[in-house]
């Protein structure tokens, strides 16, 4: 059976889509095939983000940020954007693909003590988890 392949999209590519790519992968790998890209990558993987996905199993440690750009030819079934439609403008994907969007905020603007901060990457991740994994899951 050939996996269906899906990009998550969002600016940086070092939170949210990261911990997107890091659950389909994880949790509906035998079905879809995800990975990320943002539009003006910032060079790293969040390291909070990191930490969030591994309490869950999930090693982001190798991962890197990643520009649409090597994906652009790509023929892709889904491509999902999670940038926070209040906060941020998503990027406009002109490649292959069903574009849905499902906004999450931010993670590393949160502020606070680190506690208060690990807690919004952790609220994210779940969030992600539960309605990205949700509609893939109907997709598939």
């Amino acid at each position: 059976m050939n996996k269906k392949q899906v990009l998550i999209l969002c600016t940086g590519n070092s939170c949210r889509s990261q911990m997107a790519e890091g659950l389909i992968n994880h949790a509906l790998g035998d079905t879809w095939q995800a990975y990320s890209a943002g539009t003006a990558p910032s060079g790293y993987v969040h390291p909070l983000a990191i930490k969030a996905m591994a309490e869950l199993g999930v090693d982001l440690s190798q991962n890197r940020s990643k520009s649409t750009d090597e994906f652009r030819t790509m023929t892709l079934d889904q491509v999902i954007t999670v940038c926070d439609d209040a906060a941020e403008n998503c990027p406009l994907w002109l490649g292959s693909g069903n574009v849905t969007h499902i906004g999450f905020p931010d993670p590393a603007k949160a502020t606070g003590s680190d506690q208060e901060i690990f807690a919004v990457f952790r609220q994210v991740r779940d969030d992600i988890r539960e309605q990205v994994l949700s509609y893939l899951s109907q997709q598939a």
